[in-house]
């Protein structure tokens, strides 16, 4: 079997028809909620993004590039989260509200 160069739902759903395996099976396979399972097309599940990579036998950075490597840091959006500044100067106004 050859590898696709870039994986996708259809292509990883493919490889494991090929092998006569399903999603169910895979997440009964590794002890996961088969719904759980299923959700790692829209959202990072790690335990089943594992799973799917072992039993095709490639590397979970491959299976989904953009969700490897794991970044810890995030550039936060201002225009939803105000600066801690802002926060600071309406702090007077709220204890005196509040009196």
């Amino acid at each position: 079997m050859s590898r696709p160069k870039k994986w996708t739902k259809s292509e990883i759903k493919k490889q494991l028809e090929d092998r006569s395996m399903t999603l169910t099976g895979l997440a009964e396979m590794h002890g996961l909620n088969p719904n759980t399972f299923r959700a790692v097309w829209s959202r990072t599940v790690r335990p089943a993004e594992r799973a799917l990579a072992d039993f095709l036998n490639v590397p979970v950075e491959e299976l989904f590039p953009d969700r490897y490597p794991i970044r810890k840091t995030r550039i936060l959006d201002t225009s939803k989260y105000p600066s801690l500044e802002s926060l600071k100067s309406n702090a007077a106004f709220d204890r005196k509200a509040a009196a």
